[in-house]
């Protein structure tokens, strides 16, 4: 079956089995690999990519109910050698460990940022209660989304 769809700005069509998962064309297909697949029941939410720029696990969404839409992952974040603002945050505030949860992390907050620029700290938990981290125990990715909120603000007190 023949899907176009736009992903991280570049239009892509491939001929694709009706049954394949979102994460495998993104993976397989497209070679894009930041994407991670994890538990494939939708639990761990380390396949979040933004779907029409919301979030979405595609480890439960087939690559054909994306015909005609537009996809985002992990990638489409750093643009001419700048980091997105959560990416930095993550760095700046260790929000990361084994790092297997944070391109899922990634793109949850960049929805959440991208629609509500301003979250409190229930918001931010919400928006990532659908992922799971092993690691860090939520307090640093907290921090780092309250971090890339101050920078995104600053950013745009420049302009």
């Amino acid at each position: 079956m023949e899907v176009t769809m736009t992903v991280n700005g570049e239009r892509v069509s491939r001929d694709v089995e009706p049954r394949m998962l979102l994460v495998h064309f993104i993976r397989e297909t497209l070679d894009l690999t930041g994407t991670h697949w994890g538990c494939d029941t939708s639990n761990c939410g380390a396949c979040v990519v933004l779907l029409d720029d919301k979030p979405v696990k595609s480890c439960t969404t087939l690559a054909v109910m994306c015909d005609g839409h537009e996809v985002r992952t992990v990638e489409s974040l750093e643009v001419d050698g700048h980091l997105d603002p959560i990416q930095e945050s993550f760095h700046e505030k260790h929000a990361l460990q084994c790092g297997f949860c944070t391109p899922g992390m990634l793109m949850t907050t960049r929805a959440l940022l991208d629609e509500n620029p301003n979250p409190t700290d229930h918001e931010i938990r919400t928006a990532i209660s659908g992922a799971i981290c092993r690691c860090t125990g939520y307090k640093n990715i907290v921090a780092a989304v309250q971090w890339a909120v101050e920078r995104e603000a600053a950013v745009k007190r420049e302009v």
